[in-house]
């Protein structure tokens, strides 16, 4: 086991040692000049004042150039690089502070290692998602929402929106120019999806914004999400689906008619027509709801090509102000509309119904027609409960319903009117609560 010296012992001994040999000098001196205490006294002084000075000097330089290595070690501390230790020969109080800051050094480099080796992993992770990632953020003093810089941009986004060039500060309404459709989607503000590209190449996406504080500055985390793929495999699943409600459908009206007429066939047999009436009236009802139901899914099936005519937006609302409650959102657009009115009034009537069955009160559901540059916006807005990620990626699917009763055909007939129009809709979350649907129709 080493010894252990204390400072204050190793100062005591050394302040002892001092008075020892001024003590023994004064003697020396005193048998040497008798009767001349003053000459004594400065002799002495003269003797033990530099050899203290050159002991105290030798014990406190070695402390004071530790002190300096702490600074500079705590200096490199502030600047991230853990990768410093000290050291100390004396077995004291200072080699117990050494060591404690050398553990705390080294507990340090293995945080400093763990955070860096979570960094790359988590950067590994973002840059390989398929969705697209973007930190936007604006610059300090700036007042203007077109002046928001891109601060971070994995892999998916630098090849969606900027041909896999770097999106690191660029503006993001110079980056975004050539995508008006998410220029849109941004503006309405929330999450929500949009249609990009035309015909053919046309691809749905899911935009989800989060913000929050880093630095002491406001960011905005936009991610995109590409649902095209979703989208169809939702549609065949669907499309499966649908084949087997009309299959079981089918077969639960055609039994009992089957039946019926057996049934018939034999009373006319044996000439009982006293209930050919009655049996013939539930043929008729049943023949009815199976009409109606095939109708149902022959409208969505063959929804013929727009007859377009030119009509006021004011007789368009009115047609369905006779038919559901709703309150009207800023002016109308004067110019009319150029659209087939029979089917555009049933687009809107089934989203506006679908704003009173979300939960919202019926003075709380809106429609805003206004005119933007060269398109119409045509939006329904309710209070409701919203949509989840997974109601809103599939919203749009036909037959897709979370409503025990439901055809799923209200939205997916919507969309394909606009889309027979050249529009399109966009579905998204309304901040506050509620969903805007909306239908955007060429001018």
């Amino acid at each position: 086991m080493k010894f252990r010296l204390s400072l204050v012992t190793r100062w005591s001994a050394l302040v002892a040692t001092l008075l020892a040999v001024g003590i023994l000098i004064a003697l020396a001196l005193d048998h040497l000049l008798p009767g001349r205490p003053l000459a004594v006294l400065g002799i002495c002084l003269l003797c033990v004042v530099p050899i203290s000075i050159i002991t105290l000097r030798s014990q406190i330089q070695p402390i004071l150039s530790l002190f300096r290595a702490l600074e500079g070690t705590v200096a490199s501390y502030r600047d991230g690089d853990f990768s410093f230790s000290l050291h100390w020969p004396q077995n004291d109080e200072l080699s117990d502070l050494i060591a404690a800051h050398n553990a705390l050094g080294e507990v340090l480099r293995e945080q400093r290692l763990d955070l860096v080796q979570r960094e790359l992993l988590l950067d590994t992770m973002v840059q390989n998602t398929p969705v697209a990632m973007l930190l936007v953020t604006e610059p300090p003093g700036a007042s203007e929402r077109n002046a928001r810089v891109i601060v971070y941009a994995n892999v998916a986004a630098r090849q969606l929106l900027f041909a896999g060039h770097k999106l690191e500060g660029h503006a993001l309404h110079e980056v975004l120019a050539q995508t008006p459709a998410l220029v849109e989607a941004l503006a309405r503000g929330g999450d929500g999806l949009f249609t990009a590209g035309d015909g053919e190449e046309e691809e749905v996406y899911h935009l989800a914004r989060r913000n929050f504080s880093l630095n002491g500055r406001r960011h905005e985390l936009l991610l995109l999400r590409q649902l095209t793929a979703e989208l169809r495999r939702q549609e065949v699943q669907t499309w499966k689906k649908v084949i087997r409600v009309i299959s079981h459908e089918l077969n639960n009206s055609l039994a009992p008619l089957a039946s019926l007429a057996h049934s018939g066939t034999e009373l006319v047999r044996r000439g009982q027509t006293e209930r050919l009436p009655q049996i013939l009236q539930t043929i008729g009802e049943r023949t009815r709801h199976l009409e109606s139901f095939i109708l149902g899914y022959a409208r969505f099936a063959k929804l013929p090509a727009p007859r377009l005519d030119t009509i006021p937006w004011a007789d368009v609302v009115a047609g369905l102000a006779e038919q559901v409650e709703f309150r009207i959102k800023g002016d109308l657009p004067e110019s009319p509309a150029r659209i087939d009115r029979a089917q555009m009034e049933q687009a809107l009537l089934n989203l506006l119904k679908n704003a009173h069955e979300s939960g919202s009160r019926p003075e709380d559901v809106e429609l805003h027609v206004r005119r933007v540059q060269d398109v119409v916006r045509v939006d329904v807005l309710d209070r409701g409960s919203g949509m989840n990620d997974a109601v809103l990626t599939n919203a749009l699917v036909p037959f897709y319903s979370t409503k025990r009763s439901g055809t799923g055909l209200g939205l997916a007939l919507a969309r394909e009117i606009a889309e027979a129009h050249g529009g399109r809709i966009t579905l998204g979350n309304r901040d506050g609560g509620g969903l805007a649907v909306t239908l955007i129709l060429p001018a």
